[in-house]
């Protein structure tokens, strides 16, 4: 029964590592729309500055404990993965956004990281060392699941899912999927709790994906619409057919003039003509 469950553990173990690498490769179309605007602004670098966090403690976790060769190998990755896209990020940012990105990286990569392995390395025994990592790491987790959600309320307040990825919210969904099965295969739960909440937060940021996706459409035809019926209005105002009117008026009064200088020419015709005129309105 322990070979059965050892079997199991390993094949989620290494379908978590192969979705999660998708899931460091999902940013990949974010990154692309930044490098094409030449700006980050809109972006946020939490998600991936807490993503490194976390893949540097399981790392660290995994080393304290024994037979966790799949969390090296897919935790390793994520800290190559995520460091391109925290430098590639700082080089496009504001300046206002870079000094935040790299006063987060500071307050967690040096100071909290560091914090804890000298503590726990020292300062705790080393039978309780993993204990203790072990609960920081779950927390840590769940802070990658919840850092995406730092963009739903933007999604809510704008309607417009422009700036929450669809693909890292599902490749997240799958992956706590892969991972709970694993740590509760193998008894760790540490791994497992903090993924039961990470598939809620999937969940959740799919479903306003699907409710809003359309908002964008909806509102760029409008956009597109209004510069038309404003264009039409000028169409109707526009210099050319005040012009055209006048063209028509001054011809007429050209025709009036051409005809009184027609009847002077004629003056004695004329003059005949307008004695005959009271008769005639006599009559």
């Amino acid at each position: 029964m322990a070979g059965f469950s050892g079997h199991w553990a390993l094949t989620f173990g290494l379908l978590g590592n192969i979705v999660s690498f998708m899931v460091y490769l999902s940013p990949i179309p974010t990154f692309y729309q930044i490098y094409k605007k030449k700006s980050s602004e809109g972006y946020q670098s939490v998600p991936y500055v807490v993503a490194l966090f976390s893949s540097m403690l399981w790392i660290y976790y995994a080393f304290l404990k024994s037979n966790a060769t799949l969390l090296i190998t897919i935790n390793s990755v994520g800290c190559f993965i995520e460091t391109i896209y925290i430098c590639f990020y700082i080089f496009y940012a504001p300046k206002k956004a870079r000094v935040q990105t790299v006063k987060l990286l500071v307050m967690l990569i040096v100071c909290g990281f560091g914090f804890i392995v000298v503590s726990t390395h020292f300062l705790v025994k080393p039978s309780e060392g993993a204990k203790i990592v072990g609960w920081i790491c779950l927390v840590f987790s769940l802070c990658v699941f919840v850092a995406p959600l730092c963009i739903v309320r933007q999604v809510i307040r704008s309607k417009s899912v422009e700036y929450m990825p669809f693909l890292l919210s599902l490749f997240l969904t799958l992956s706590a999927i892969m991972w709970f099965f694993y740590g509760l295969l193998i008894k760790d739960f540490n791994i497992a709790i903090p993924n039961v909440l990470g598939f809620s937060f999937g969940v959740v940021q799919m479903l306003l994906y699907v409710k809003y996706k359309n908002a964008d459409k909806i509102i760029t035809t409008d956009d597109q619409k209004l510069p038309e019926i404003q264009k039409e209005e000028q169409i109707l105002n526009t210099p050319e057919m005040l012009t055209h009117h006048q063209i028509i008026d001054i011809a007429k009064i050209s025709e009036l003039l051409e005809a009184e200088k027609m009847t002077k020419n004629n003056g004695i015709s004329a003059s005949h003509n307008d004695k005959n005129l009271p008769k005639e309105s006599q009559v």
